[in-house]
């Protein structure tokens, strides 16, 4: 039988988000409002806490979401494209300010919002459950920052988020957070038939069995993140999520999202996508390409159809000189509502990490590449509520399309890629690799972050290059290889000074786009 525990916290101890904050204080001082037992009995301290550590892992704060998904990971996944006219810097066009490239690791919604709520929950409870969930949340938001600049302040960061401390190498940082997910995992796995209150938990309505499946699933991505550079510690890192008592994500039931919106809370990519001036983002031109190539049919659930007569769906070149003339509006735009849930990791990705695994690394994952391979697609499939899987599974002509750009100025001459859909046993490792990582790639749609950092690491799937008159980073960054990275945020030369110059020499290169970091080392 489940039990559900109840969580004793001390409510006094408690400093959240700013509404919780002020909720609390009226809570405290109000005869007739909550009791501190009544907050307890029915999990508010304890959503407040969770949901709290939870908004940093993407954040809901819209104004950071715009930098972080939209700026940043979409154009360097090929997921979006910027369109607002008034952008003159940008990270599509290499020559960004610093605050677009400094928010992931100086933003107070990221880091300082998550250690805020992190170091409350650590005064309140001893419980090992909360503080493995926690601890599993902390490895969530932080290998993104990893994941952007390099070395980051991991094992020496401060209650309350305070980055001006010691920076671990990436190396270092990513072999803590496996740590810190072995960690998590045994006590998640050992635990997995208990449940905390549903009510406190906007993540898996309470379910700790779903947590473990997350952590294992987290441990299974930064294992292949890090294949390359210690293919070793990839191996046993894997293998250990494969022969866990309760393993990773294998169903949508399992998908990680944040789905805390409603008409008051709106999901903040929407409203950048939809709200703000009718979006500063369109769809890039890659995905489509990709997707319009396959007949893939996911493409009515991610995209809205174009204005151009004659393209159904056709995405905005990313990393050009915007045209002068006003007809971004023409462009597909993302299929979302205000109320989409944030997609941290679906168990399609999981099943493409396990097909990768097999087919490129040789990790016994307990199934072979081509079953994990076609079970991934089916899942994304699934996810979004689209049929036909098994007829696109089987599909070994349909190639990506050349580009077409409607308007004639920014088309690209040659096909991105010969890669069709269907398994091919016989292929090359190579190509192996370049078809899973396509197909996860869809799947993964507007998880940018992570599908910029596969593309750093394997060099797939191919995505369009800056145009020379859109690469304006004087020759710094290449347009075919594209950013390696982002700089670090100036106030660090300033406040955190020695700590960011020994950052720079762990990172091995110039703090600057086009330096690769530790993970980043595949020869292509």
């Amino acid at each position: 039988m489940k039990k559900n525990i109840l969580i004793s916290l001390a409510a006094s101890c408690l400093v959240l988000v700013s509404s919780c904050t002020k909720n609390f204080e009226q809570y405290n001082t109000d005869p007739n409002g909550v009791t501190n037992e009544e907050m307890l009995r029915d999990g508010y301290a304890l959503r407040a806490a969770l949901t709290g550590m939870a908004s940093a892992v993407i954040s809901t704060d819209v104004n950071t979401t715009q930098f972080t998904e939209c700026l940043l990971g979409g154009p360097m996944a090929g997921y979006l494209s910027d369109s607002n006219q008034g952008f003159r810097n940008t990270i599509s066009n290499y020559n960004p300010t610093d605050n677009w490239t400094n928010v992931l690791l100086s933003s107070s919604r990221i880091i300082p919002t998550f250690y805020s709520n992190y170091g409350d929950l650590s005064n309140m409870t001893e419980d090992p459950i909360l503080l493995s969930i926690a601890k599993v949340l902390k490895v969530a938001v932080l290998h993104r920052v990893a994941d952007t600049y390099g070395p980051i302040p991991y094992s020496q960061i401060g209650l309350g988020g305070k980055i001006q401390v010691p920076y671990d190498s990436q190396e270092q940082a990513y072999k803590n957070m496996i740590s810190d997910l072995s960690e998590a995992i045994e006590v998640l796995s050992a635990n997995r038939a208990v449940n905390i209150n549903p009510t406190a938990d906007i993540v898996f309505d309470g379910s700790v069995e779903k947590w473990a499946k997350f952590a294992n699933s987290l441990k299974l991505r930064l294992a292949l993140r890090i294949s390359y550079a210690d293919p070793a510690a990839a191996r046993e890192a894997a293998e250990e999520v494969a022969r866990d008592a309760v393993g990773p994500m294998s169903s949508n039931a399992d998908n990680a999202t944040y789905k805390n919106f409603s008409a008051n809370a709106k999901n903040p990519f929407y409203v950048v996508q939809v709200e703000y001036n009718g979006g500063d983002s369109m769809v890039a031109a890659d995905i489509v390409a990709y997707m319009n190539g396959y007949s893939d049919p996911r493409r009515a659930a991610y995209f809205n159809p174009s204005e151009f007569e004659g393209f159904e769906y056709v995405g905005l070149r990313h990393g050009i000189e915007m045209p002068a003339n006003d007809v971004m509006h023409m462009f597909s735009t993302v299929n979302i509502s205000m109320d989409s849930p944030f997609v941290w990791m679906n168990a399609a990705e999981v099943a493409f990490l396990k097909a990768e695994a097999v087919a490129v690394f040789g990790f016994d994952m307990g199934g072979t590449a081509k079953e994990f391979y076609e079970e991934g697609i089916r899942l994304s499939f699934a996810q979004w509520g689209v049929g036909g899987a098994d007829d696109y599974i089987s599909d070994a002509t349909s190639k990506p399309e050349v580009y077409t750009d409607p308007t004639g100025s920014n088309s690209y001459g040659g096909s991105l890629s010969d890669i069709t859909v269907a398994w091919d046993e016989g292929a090359t490792v190579e190509r192996k690799q370049e078809k899973i990582m396509i197909q996860k790639w869809i799947a993964n749609w507007l998880i940018g972050n992570e599908s910029w950092a596969d593309i750093r690491r394997t060099g797939y799937p191919h995505i369009l290059p800056a145009t020379d008159e859109g690469n304006k980073s004087n020759g710094l960054v290449d347009s075919q290889f594209g950013a390696r990275r982002m700089k670090y945020p100036a106030d660090e030369y300033v406040n955190n000074a020695e700590n960011i110059r020994s950052a720079v020499e762990k990172l091995g290169g110039p703090d600057e786009m086009s330096t690769r970091t530790w993970f980043d080392c595949k020869n292509f």
